[in-house]
């Protein structure tokens, strides 16, 4: 399984909060299926590599719907095929190394 750490931002809106396309994004990643960390910078998914690919398409097209006319992704992959990891264990292992 890999992860991605996928972040979208609408340019050219109206205001500079930007919670509604976030939370428009959010239910993409929700209704996914696959499991995932939303944090202030970003969202984190972990799932096959091909359903990472699916979901970051479905997402970086939604925001059109909005009428926005340019959207800016930043997509991070980590595809370790040598051991499973589960979302939230790098964390922990730096954690427990403090």
């Amino acid at each position: 399984m890999a992860f991605m750490e996928i972040s979208i931002v609408p340019i050219g809106t109206a205001q500079t909060s930007l919670s509604q396309y976030v939370a428009h994004l959010f239910r993409l990643v929700k209704e996914s299926g696959l499991n995932f960390q939303l944090h202030d910078m970003g969202t984190t998914v972990q799932g096959d590599i091909d359903d990472l690919f699916l979901l970051a398409s479905r997402m970086h097209k939604a925001l059109f719907d909005y009428g926005i006319q340019r959207i800016y992704t930043v997509i991070k992959i980590d595809d370790r095929r040598d051991k499973k990891s589960l979302l939230g264990e790098k964390t922990d292992a730096v954690m427990e190394k403090l």
